[in-house]
Parts: structure tokens; sequence; C-alpha cells
């Protein structure tokens, strides 16, 4: 399939997907997150693809949504129209593992879309931030709700009511980010990080994403129910059998999906 706003590159049973729109760094617009939704389409009823990987340039993740499209809008046309509509929100619905490899900008929409994924790897040079105060809004991509899950009131209240920009370092004391690399090993350490998760059995991949995605919406008591029937229901599976059988015999396990 070609796209006009991103690259897809497919590296064994990963698929790399690259933001591409690097006169505007990145920008999120409607166009280019039509691209992204069909690609993760593609990657998703691909069996061949066991992780996903979302990136950008060395200078911007995604600067944040075009506000060229935003600029002149009226309420009633943002509210028709819905400027970020539901395949914004294309990611956090996947079912395979999705990392965000982050270098550069992520700012705003940039922000939301990486947040969305189910881990970030950032370069050293990564930049965070919701600056959508600035421009007499909030954000509209689920910054204020997946930042706050992410860092905690005081932080998220900070950065979201000053739109401050936070740098990698400071992102990953936070626990927006899951650690930081040099930005010249970005893509391999994402990679990395992508192809130990490939190399899993895919059912118990998506089970554990599910449950920790869980944890997030529900009391501990009752997550920690459905963790348990999730982990009763792998005995039904061959996967289970072939995993503990490895281990017996110290051998590297023969997944088959």
């Amino acid at each position: 399939m070609t796209y006009e706003n991103i690259k897809v590159e497919q590296r064994g049973s990963v698929c790399i997907i690259e933001l591409h729109r690097p006169k505007a760094l990145n920008a999120l617009s409607q166009g280019l997150m039509n691209d992204l939704t069909a690609a993760l389409d593609v990657a998703e009823a691909d069996l061949a693809t066991r992780a996903i990987i979302v990136t950008g340039s060395e200078k911007a993740f995604a600067a944040g949504a075009d506000i060229i499209e935003f600029q002149g809008k009226s309420f009633s046309e943002a509210f028709r129209q819905g400027l970020i509509t539901a395949n914004w929100e294309r990611i956090d619905r996947c079912r395979k593992p999705v990392i965000a490899a982050v270098a550069g900008f992520a700012l705003g929409g940039g922000c939301e879309v990486a947040m969305m994924c189910d881990f970030i790897i950032a370069a050293d040079n990564a930049v965070f931030g919701q600056p959508e105060i600035k421009l007499g809004i909030v954000p509209g991509a689920g910054g204020t709700q997946r930042l706050t899950r992410a860092v905690g009131k005081a932080k998220a209240m900070e950065l979201v009511l000053t739109g401050r920009n936070m740098k990698a370092e400071e992102a990953e004391r936070s626990g927006l980010v899951a650690r930081v690399v040099p930005l010249e090993s970005l893509m391999e350490e994402a990679l990395k990080s992508a192809e130990a998760i490939a190399s899993y059995a895919q059912p118990a991949v998506m089970m554990a994403k599910d449950l920790v995605k869980t944890a997030q919406q529900v009391g501990l008591d009752e997550g920690v129910k459905i963790e348990r029937r999730v982990f009763h229901s792998c005995f039904g599976t061959q996967h289970q059998v072939e995993g503990m059988a490895a281990f017996a015999e110290k051998r590297k396990p023969e997944f088959d999906d």
C-alpha cells in the first residue's frame, strides 16, 4: 500500500511505521492520521507482524497537531466535523504491542500519540509537552487523561497549565518514558525490544498487554481477579505446554502461532 504521510518498513516480524511530513515536523494532519490508521489496520491483520514501532525523524516524532487545519473553525464546525476524530485512538485500540521510538519534539498531539503506544523509548534529545494552553485551547486527544495517569496529578497539572516542555531525562524520572537511550541507538534499542516481544507466544503477549491496560481501568481487587482468570486460561494453550517443557529441558521454546 502507498502512503503520502508515512513510511512503512517490515523487519522480520516487526512493522516500523515512520511519520513522514518533514517540512511540517511531522505535524499530525488528518491525512497523516488516516495513513497511520490504515497502516495499523494492515499490521494488525498481518499474521506475520507480531510487534509494531511508531517513530518519526531525529528532529521530531511529531511537533503537534496541524494547527493550520484547526485555524478558523467555529465551535459548531469543530464539533460537527470532529477535528480530532475516532481514528486518533487507533493506536490505543491496537491489540498487538506498539512501541513509540521518540526523538526530538513530541508535543501536543505528538505527545498524545506517543502516550497511546504501549511504552515509549526516548532518544536523549527527546522533548515532551502539552503546550495547547498557549494557543487558547486544551489537549483534545487524551493529553490531560493519559499524562495524569503516567506522571501523576501534580506533574501533569503543571505541564498542562504552564505549557512547559519536559526533556527526556525528566520524562523518564516521571514515569512517562520507559527508558532513555542515545539518539544514534534509538531504533536499534526499539528493535531489540520489539523483536524480544515478537519472539514470545503471541496470545500470551496480547493477554499481558490487556491486563496491564486493565490495571488503569479497575480497582486492585477486581484487577487481580481478572488477572488470575487469564492466568488460568493460559493452561489451556499449547504455548504454556511448550514454554514450560522448554524451561524444564533447558532449551529455547518454539512458539508456533
